[in-house]
């Protein structure tokens, strides 16, 4: 991986960290993330417009993952009913790098090194580690935790795959969340039966900020996946859990 690459990737976990924290805020966490997704989808719509259409062989790989990524939504903003952010948070991304390396290996093809296995599992095992003794929300937290950590692994290595059959990042982000933006609504019509997007100026400013974030989030690490291997690149995302814990301390008040 290029330090490039890299810093990149730091980037992402940044805001990846800064919009979760915002989500965590809300109270009504549903409609927040259909705003951002309202929000994401009319940054991507110019990209999806102007740029040509990714062929034929990813889209299976893009319409599954913007599937997913609603289950991942919808599981996150379970976790966080159940347990606060600081116990849950570490739990979900702590176990994605070695799902995502195990996927990587099973459906991409990629075999890392032992040296870059021994570092996948330390950075596993240190986010882990962030929460032992004192995870909130009992055995029934634990379990959302992984099954969302499992749901990311499974829409990381569809990306990757994907977005290499595409060529193009900027296009395959931009397709993403124009299905996902399809697809967020009709599941606020499901849980509420009707759609309302109404909200105060501040609400609406948080949403704006998060959906924007998201994207910019997402087009960067989807950026890293075509270039360099997945399970190492999930690995150095994962650093916004520190990043979290950060805000958490400073901005939320949790130790």
């Amino acid at each position: 991986m290029s330090l490039g690459v890299a810093g990149l990737v730091l980037c992402a976990a940044v805001l990846h960290a800064t919009w979760n924290a915002l989500l965590r805020t809300q109270a009504d966490r549903l409609w927040l993330v259909t705003v951002m997704s309202f929000v994401s989808t009319a940054i991507g719509l110019p990209f999806v417009i102007a740029m040509p259409l990714p062929p034929a062989a990813a889209w299976p790989y893009l319409t599954v993952s913007a599937a997913v990524q609603v289950v991942y939504t919808l599981f996150l903003l379970l976790c966080y009913r159940v347990a606060d952010l600081g116990s849950v948070y570490p739990v979900i991304r702590g176990s994605v790098p070695l799902l995502v390396s195990l996927g990587a290996a099973l459906f991409a093809g990629e075999r890392p090194g032992l040296p870059s296995l021994l570092g996948i599992g330390l950075v596993s095992f240190g986010i882990t580690a962030m929460v032992l003794g004192r995870q909130s929300g009992g055995a029934k937290a634990l379990m959302l935790a992984l099954a969302t950590g499992a749901i990311i692994a499974t829409y990381a290595v569809l990306d990757g795959v994907g977005v290499r059959l595409t060529g193009n990042s900027i296009s395959y982000a931009a397709w993403i969340f124009v299905v996902y933006g399809v697809l967020v609504p009709v599941v606020y019509v499901a849980a509420r039966g009707r759609l309302v997007v109404r909200g105060r100026g501040p609400e609406v400013r948080v949403a704006a900020l998060a959906g924007a974030g998201q994207l910019a989030t997402y087009a960067m690490v989807v950026w890293a996946y075509r270039l360099s291997p997945l399970g190492p690149v999930s690995a150095l995302r994962e650093t916004s859990v520190v990043f979290a814990t950060l805000i958490g301390w400073r901005f939320l008040g949790r130790s």
